[in-house]
């Protein structure tokens, strides 16, 4: 079974940070690809170690990811 998750992936210093916002999960690489292979495998492994309640509690059904324009100064 496969499903369907967004990954946010942003600058950190040196490297890069992936985020999956549906489930609060992240994680990191050197590189845009490292980081988000590195979240592929964080979320592997909490749906194969997280009791199916535990994922329910923290699963989001929808996320949005926009950008918006901010008046500044």
């Amino acid at each position: 079974m496969t499903r369907r998750l967004t990954a946010i992936v942003e600058r950190d210093g040196d490297g890069y940070v992936a985020l999956c916002p549906e489930l609060d999960v992240a994680s990191q690489g050197e590189t845009v690809v490292e980081a988000r292979d590195a979240l592929d495998e964080a979320l592997a492994l909490f749906f194969e170690a997280a009791p199916a309640d535990e994922v329910d509690r923290r699963l989001r059904s929808e996320v949005y990811v926009t950008q918006i324009e901010v008046a500044i100064g």
